[in-house]
């Protein structure tokens, strides 16, 4: 079994990444962290990643939990990677980090976090970052 993180560089993403290492200590199983980016490889944003995803590494490695890393950039959404992350992993719950986002900012950039929730065949631990408060 595992608990699979969806990761992305922010505060957000690594509040997902903190309560998905707590969930994974308190389960006594493994973490599958997921960075899904529709593009290519060599693009200018997924080279930028590769600093964070190497201090995510250098985290997971700290805290004594069993992970893996997967960065993908193959033009599946993240909701895709994810449900597939959970089916090829064994995955049990998923973690996300969520963001206030205004009506419009969801009209015009989607919800990740939506088409996750929708698509997903485990349950899903939405968190905040902290600071962020009500919304």
């Amino acid at each position: 079994m595992s608990v699979i993180v969806g990761f992305v560089p922010t505060a957000q993403g690594r509040a997902a990444v903190a309560a998905g290492i707590e969930e994974a200590r308190r389960r006594g199983t493994r973490l599958v962290v997921v960075n899904s980016m529709q593009g290519d490889e060599r693009s200018e944003r997924f080279v930028a990643l590769r600093d964070a995803l190497e201090e995510l590494r250098r985290e997971l490695a700290a805290s004594g939990v069993e992970h893996r890393v997967h960065d993908y950039a193959r033009g599946n959404s993240p909701a895709e990677d994810l449900v597939a992350a959970v089916a090829a992993e064994d995955g049990e719950l998923i973690v996300l980090g969520l963001r206030k986002r205004t009506p419009v900012g969801k009209l015009v950039m989607g919800s990740n976090a939506q088409e996750i929730l929708l698509a997903a065949p485990v349950p899903v631990l939405a968190v905040k970052a902290a600071g962020e408060g009500d919304w």
